[in-house]
């Protein structure tokens, strides 16, 4: 990428930059969860916004989908090679807000 505008911190913003996107990857820190259960832990995300979100970070390459050929349809999502490697970022922007929330 070799722009002469290229902002890195502007391509990630791009790809995480969202409300719901840095809790659903950080959700997934953990190891794969099925879909119903990854929506649960996302406080106040509607359904639409979920799968809008998960679409785009599977998209983006962030996230793997798996779907599992049962009734009723079971899927479950975990994080990309690709995504993993935000892990760092994720786990120190959650170490920062714990921090400051105790303030």
């Amino acid at each position: 990428m070799s722009e002469k505008n290229y902002c890195p911190l502007n391509y990630t913003m791009s790809l995480i930059g969202t409300k719901w996107k840095p809790l659903i990857l950080f959700h997934l820190l953990d190891g794969g969860l099925r879909s119903g259960l990854l929506q649960k832990q996302i406080s106040g995300i509607s359904n639409k916004m979920f799968t809008q979100t998960v679409r785009e970070l599977e998209k983006d390459g962030l996230i793997s989908r798996k779907v599992f050929p049962v009734v009723p349809p079971k899927v479950e999502y975990t994080l990309s090679e690709r995504g993993r490697s935000l892990e760092p970022i994720l786990r120190s922007l959650d170490a920062w807000g714990i921090e400051d929330g105790s303030k």
